[in-house]
């Protein structure tokens, strides 16, 4: 068993355009520096115009407080916080709309993951992803929400080609979501995973899925020995050099567990209350951004 203070965390978000008109995506991280354990949200925001924009803010800012502000959160099992965090952004919406309906159909998807020492907790809702690179090898940890995976599993029985089940027009359409309704399924495992010195996680929007998962892999693996922010660049910069016309917003999160030195095991930092209100002033800020293609 890993020391539970053995890590601190090396992590970077950053949020790029791509050639849409808008940013729907949003991003929220709080790791204090020094301290053992913290979190990141994602969301990919949909309903057009202003209202995907409205929705992922909307779920990342009731994501982030529920995480943060409420001591009964704080207190739970971090599967318990992470799905009452969900289900708090998933009411919050069915407010606005009720409020607001010509924003009626707004919705997102929603990825958040806990670190605390070694242990690793998520939960995601839609096809916003969270990868793990280990030992060379690049993982999917969460659940597809799409019919990607329906697809896929088509064309593996024979029913379809790969490449019709690639190309098939439902391929993205999400079969959970975050919308003010009943949500159909939820990714949130009981049991942690436990994460090692040298592993990689990036949460992502599906805007990353561009870049096919061999090239993400061959990424992670040039960068693998350098710091988060540089590991984020690559990945956005990659996006920039396929140059897609359709390249959707892409917004995501590097982690990089590092290893303590010794003497510092013993100091690590609380959660100061001053630095989660930074956090969550940082929600859309994130450390890196890419300017839309003229």
């Amino acid at each position: 068993m890993t020391d539970q203070s053995e890590f601190e965390f090396d992590v970077t978000s950053a949020l790029a355009q791509g050639a849409r008109s808008r940013q729907e995506d949003a991003v929220a991280v709080s790791f204090p520096q020094g301290a053992p354990d913290g979190f990141a949200i994602l969301s990919d925001g949909m309903g057009g115009h202003a209202s995907g924009d409205l929705a992922s803010r909307a779920i990342v800012t009731e994501v982030f407080a529920a995480l943060t502000l409420k001591e009964s959160a704080r207190q739970s099992a971090p599967p318990d916080a992470l799905r009452g965090a969900v289900e708090k952004a998933n009411a919050g919406l069915k407010a606005v709309t009720a409020a607001r309906p010509d924003h009626s159909g707004m919705g997102g998807t929603v990825i958040a993951t806990h670190l605390s020492g070694c242990d690793l907790h998520w939960v995601s809702v839609g096809d916003s992803v969270l990868y793990l690179f280990r030992d060379e090898k690049l993982s999917r940890l969460n659940a597809d929400h799409s019919m990607a995976p329906q697809l896929d599993l088509l064309a593996a029985n024979g029913a379809m080609t790969e490449a019709e089940a690639a190309a098939h027009p439902q391929r993205n359409c999400l079969t959970s979501a975050l919308t003010g309704d009943a949500v159909a399924e939820i990714d949130c495992p009981d049991a942690p995973l436990e994460v090692r010195a040298g592993d990689i996680l990036v949460l992502a929007s599906d805007g990353l899925q561009f870049l096919p998962d061999p090239i993400i892999e061959a990424l992670l693996l040039r960068a693998r020995n350098e710091q988060s922010r540089v590991i984020a660049n690559d990945l956005l910069e990659a996006l920039t050099t396929l140059n897609d016309p359709e390249q959707d917003n892409t917004s995501l999160v590097v982690i990089r567990p590092v290893r303590r030195k010794r003497a510092e095991r013993h100091s690590s930092l609380r959660h100061a209350p001053s630095a989660m209100f930074k956090a969550m002033r940082r929600a859309v800020a994130p450390a890196i951004s890419i300017e839309p293609r003229g």
